[in-house]
């Protein structure tokens, strides 16, 4: 330092009362710094004797006042420790922080010329002018904040880079990173594992260049839709390094189109900061441009700061008089209107100075204020050339997900996560976790359109939350539905913002893609179509555009918007067209096109903005008319005024035919006959996900094969009312009368058709359609007309489950027969099923693997007083030897069972042993079939004796098991009348044919498929001797005609079974 630079004021060495009267405003507490000093020039002013000596760490806190006793004598200046703890210093420095005011003091001790042993404290002009090295001691109000370090010349740091780290700063950490890692309320439903910090893959971002940015945009062709190779990428870490030519940057855009992942990684590069992970940046502060664009009201940039970061105030006055390295994030400048121009935003490089809020981006961006800081922005590709390229140090796109090893990452780290399945799921769930990312990793591998659509990060999360709908959910009702995923999954990607923030409509950008991507995905469900040309692209976006405003809102949507709807297609044969990046989203962006209404002619739109004129204009005249009525006498003027009212009325009627259309619409998709032997629609989006085997239509069949079953589902669930409010954010507004008018008329057609029989997959899908809708009431009344329920061979997977018991659970009504057949049931699916169960008088369970676990939740069901189960069938299900226990348990306390069908269930003599130890304590059994259980003599006729004793039980089924002759001549001395039971043991009853012998046959002929064949051809080969011997014994020729017909159809079945064919 120079002693050019002019001294405000000298003060004596040992003058601390006069050093006190010079700072004005003295009263109250002060914060101290004291630390050494390298000033050039001055070292040798000051004998070495007279240095003062400061500690490396000092123990007692330290005020203005207990300085000056302790400079002259040999001890510490700060403590007063003994002089061989301490550390000679050449000068002291002391920088006073008023307390009621933020500026900085600084008085360094000095000898002025020609003053030779005079030492004074002079008072710096510019604090900026002394370096300062670490070493420096804080005190305020006596308490100690920080510990002297040791100095070092060769890395020497500002005395205000250590306030980098002081409690302001760190408190300011902490309330960013709560804020950051806030999940939203789509995450929420994961868990708490699911946080940036545990689920997060960094997209690829590849260094751009102006001239990239700035070439024409291109034709909807597919050549230029693919994502050009990521030849430069660059990491987030490495952004502000030196650019080609050596610069340093200052200024970076990051840019990337809708659903790139822009703003999460803002998020994670914001969180990594909070922990310590990005060490280039002492202080980040964001900001959100779509909040700076709601305030145009004149504001300083250090108040902007400590008016959103009030842990900052502390901070905010030391920036421009600092080398700390401060980084600013702008996330989403498309969201701002800023002009460059000198006449259009004025330059400003005082940060006190009150600027609407664009203008201080600008002047940042320009580098007039705080010049040291970093900038970064991100933004969509459209407003990239907002900013002058001159003030831009690097541009930089987020290419997405373009390496499928990143999207298998992904997958792996989302559904692997300890919340994915549930908290009741520990046991199964990590085997099934682990089969969904293998299942999913080789659909990736296979370059499936699956691929295609996770290049965007966006879409990666949709088909984790999917999956997770699909696979995890077991709450009664389901916490949430197909359709609100979707519509939270636009609401994370377009939250309510505007097309272009330029263009005077300020139109949704939602808004925008269900009139323009709507109506191309309602044309194509329509026509049974998935892939697009560039003719009917072309055809749907621009064939009505006519005004200067509505191409530039195109232009808009080609380069932010159009990738994340619609992708190249990759299938054979189809390069050049295009597809919907999700199949579902197609049907789902048609149901909203509908639903919103954008379905009309140009007559009826014109007749709607015409109605909406007239009407408004009816009120005023109404007023004026009535005015001139009481004045005048004139007839004709209520005459006129109900003229005016006419058309908005008859409008009125036109809309309501408008919403029967929607219902009738909504109907006729929902029951199209060609789709009712289709998967139902949950294992359409599991196929379309996975790639295992399902309804897709192989690429060289005719597309009117394509399956939009989902259409008219989506189109009942945007109706519901959390999606209605959620759309409402987006810009895509449905009335409360319009939804209330389309339930309305669904009454006449959708209930109507749902009383047709429904194949079992139909029905399931109506009962998704009616979950989906959310409208307790309508579902209460449509389930009231079913009686009969059958879902035979659907899947019944836990949501399916979840499903059927809450659309059921709206009413209370007694179901006449479940069908659940064949539908992979297990003891979990029982539990959520049970307050259906209760209800059912017949309930088909066979052929569905339950086990003794399973027979523990039917015992509960019952005895249950509320049951009213009378025909049980559990044929084909591995009950066992426990199993029969507990059967035989609830069998003694249940009062409403009398048809019990236990055939094929692995009993063996023990089981039916078990069972008829307590058949006697049952009053209300009719019917029980034991047949094919390995019994033998003893427990057959055990069985039977019981059964003799029993007052209601006359029907027992004994056939196809290990029976010797001897007992089979037991068995057929039996008679109902003399016995009071009925033992179904052969085809044969004597020299006759049994009476139940079509019964018998119709039960082996159902189960065939699933009984051991090779045991079944020998019981056969048995009942086709027995026949033909008992037909030789009878002389009757009716008799032998009988024989001879069942004869043939138990030789059919041998037949089959013998080629296979069975």
């Amino acid at each position: 330092m120079s002693w050019a630079m002019q001294c405000q004021s000298y003060l004596p060495w040992g003058s601390w009362t006069q050093l006190r009267r010079s700072l004005s405003g003295s009263r109250g507490t002060w914060s101290v710094y004291l630390c050494a000093a390298s000033v050039p020039g001055e070292l040798g002013s000051v004998p070495v004797g007279l240095r003062p000596l400061i500690c490396p760490a000092p123990r007692e806190p330290l005020s203005l006042v207990d300085i000056s006793p302790q400079l002259h004598s040999g001890a510490c200046a700060v403590c007063g420790s003994p002089q061989q703890d301490v550390k000679p210093v050449s000068f002291v420095v002391l920088a006073l922080l008023g307390w009621r005011r933020p500026s900085l003091t600084l008085y360094v001790l000095s000898a002025p010329p020609g003053a030779a042993g005079s030492y004074f404290l002079r008072k710096v002009p510019r604090a900026s002018d002394v370096s300062l090295p670490r070493g420096c001691v804080r005190y305020q109000g006596g308490s100690q904040e920080h510990s002297v370090q040791p100095s070092s010349s060769r890395h020497s740091l500002s005395h205000l880079r250590n306030v980098a780290s002081s409690d302001a700063i760190k408190k300011h950490q902490k309330s960013l990173s709560a804020w950051f890692s806030h999940q939203p309320n789509e995450e929420r439903q994961f868990g708490p594992s699911f946080s940036l910090d545990a689920v997060h893959v960094d997209p690829v971002i590849r260094e751009s260049s102006l001239e990239e940015i700035l070439k024409p945009s291109p034709d909807l062709t597919i050549q230029n839709q693919l994502q050009q190779p990521c030849s430069q990428v660059i990491s987030l870490q490495n952004l502000f390094d030196v650019d080609a030519c050596g610069r340093q940057v200052k200024n970076v855009v990051l840019y990337g189109t809708v659903g790139t992942g822009k703003s999460t990684l803002i998020k994670k590069m914001v969180v990594d900061w909070c922990h310590g992970r990005l060490p280039r940046f002492e202080l980040v502060i964001p900001f959100s441009c779509e909040d700076l664009s709601h305030s145009h009201a004149p504001i300083s940039l250090r108040r902007l700061i400590t008016k959103k970061y009030q842990h900052l105030r502390d901070v905010v006055p030391m920036l421009g008089a600092s080398n700390l390295k401060v980084l600013f994030i702008l996330n989403g400048l498309e969201r701002l209107n800023l002009d460059f121009r000198l006449a259009g935003t004025e330059l400003c490089c005082d940060p006190n100075e009150p600027v609407p809020p664009s203008a201080i981006v600008v002047n940042l961006l320009r580098k007039y204020l705080l010049p040291e800081a970093s900038i970064i922005v991100t933004t969509r590709p459209s407003a990239v050339r907002r900013i002058p390229g001159k003030y831009v140090g690097r541009y930089a796109e987020i290419c997405g997900f373009s390496d499928t090893n990143l999207q298998k990452l992904y997958f792996q780290m989302r559904l692997s996560q300890p919340g994915c399945s549930g908290q009741n799921s520990a046991g199964s769930s990590s085997g099934e976790q682990e089969n969904l990312v293998e299942m999913l990793s080789r659909n990736l591998e296979r370059h499936n359109q699956i691929a295609a659509a996770c290049f965007l990060p966006s879409y990666c999360w949709l088909v984790c939350t999917t999956l997770h709908f699909l696979y995890f959910t077991r709450t009664v009702p389901p916490s949430q539905t197909l359709t609100g995923i979707y519509t939270s999954f636009l609401r994370l990607n377009f939250s309510g913002e505007v097309l272009d923030s330029t263009d005077p409509t300020n139109i949704s950008m939602m808004k925008y893609v269900a009139k323009t991507v709507g109506k191309l995905a309602y044309e194509g469900v329509m026509s049974r179509k998935t892939c697009f040309s560039e003719d009917d692209l072309r055809q749907c976006f621009e064939v009505e555009m006519k005004t200067e405003s509505e191409l530039n809102l195109l232009e808009v949507f080609r380069s932010d918007v159009f990738r994340f709807f619609l992708t190249p297609c990759v299938q054979p044969g189809k390069e050049h067209t295009f597809v919907f990046t999700i199949p579902a989203m197609q049907e789902y962006l048609a149901a909203l096109y509908v639903v919103l209404g954008e379905k009309k002619t140009l007559a009826q739109r014109v007749g709607k903005e015409l109605s909406e004129v007239i009407g408004k204009v009816s009120e005023d005249v109404a007023v004026v008319l009535n005015i001139i009525s009481k004045v005048l006498p004139l007839r004709f003027l209520p005459v006129l005024f109900n003229l005016l009212k006419i058309f908005p009325r008859y409008f009125s009627r036109l809309s309501g035919k408008d919403r029967d259309a929607i219902a009738h619409t909504m109907a006729e998709e929902l029951f199209k006959e060609e789709d009712y032997y289709n998967d139902d629609v949950l294992d359409q989006i599991n196929s379309s996900i996975l790639g295992v085997e399902g309804p897709m239509r192989h690429p060289d069949e005719a597309p009117d094969d394509e399956v939009f079953e989902l259409f008219p589902i989506f189109m009942g669930g945007i109706l519901s009312r959390r999606n209605r409010a959620i759309l409402e954010q987006l810009g895509c507004s449905i009335k409360n009368l319009a939804a209330f008018e389309i339930a309305k008329a669904m009454k006449k057609t959708v209930i109507r058709n749902s009383r047709k029989g429904l194949p079992p997959s139909e029905l399931m899908d109506y009962l998704f359609f009616l979950h989906e809708f959310q409208n307790e009431r309508f579902t209460a009344e449509a389930i009231h007309s079913l009686r009969t329920v059958n879902l035979s061979s659907v899947k019944m997977t836990p949501l399916k489950c979840s499903v059927l018991a809450s659309v059921m659970g709206t009413t209370c009504h007694e179901v006449e027969e479940l069908n659940l057949t064949s539908c992979n049931l297990d003891t979990s699916s029982l539990r959520i099923l049970f307050p259906v169960l209760l209800r059912c008088k017949a309930l088909h369970l066979q052929l569905n693997s339950l086990g003794s676990d399973a027979c523990k939740e039917i015992r509960d069901l019952l005895l249950h007083d509320k049951c009213v189960v009378s025909n049980l069938r559990l044929a084909n299900n591995p009950l066992g030897k426990q199993g029969a226990q507990y059967l035989a348990e609830a069998l003694a306390g249940n009062c409403s069972l009398t048809h019990l069908s236990l055939l094929h269930t692995a009993l063996g003599d023990q089981g039916a042993e078990v069972i008829a130890q307590h058949l006697a304590e049952n009053q209300h059994l009719q019917e029980l079939n034991l047949g094919y259980n390995s019994l033998t003599d003893t427990a057959a006729l055990r069985v039977v004796e019981v059964a003799k004793k029993h007052a209601t039980l006359d029907k027992v089924h004994l056939y196809f098991n290990d029976i010797s002759e001897d007992g089979k001549q037991v068995l057929h001395s039996l008679r109902m009348d003399r016995d009071g039971v009925r033992a179904l043991v052969f085809l044969t009853a004597g020299t006759d044919v049994s009476d139940y012998w079509s019964n018998i046959l119709n039960v082996v002929q159902r189960n065939l498929p699933f009984w051991d064949r090779e045991r079944v051809q020998q019981h056969l080969a048995l009942i086709l001797q027995d026949l033909e011997s008992s037909r030789r014994q009878t002389p009757n020729p009716w008799r032998k005609a009988k024989f001879l017909r069942v004869e043939s159809e138990v030789k059919k079945m041998l037949g089959k079974l013998q080629h296979g064919t069975l």
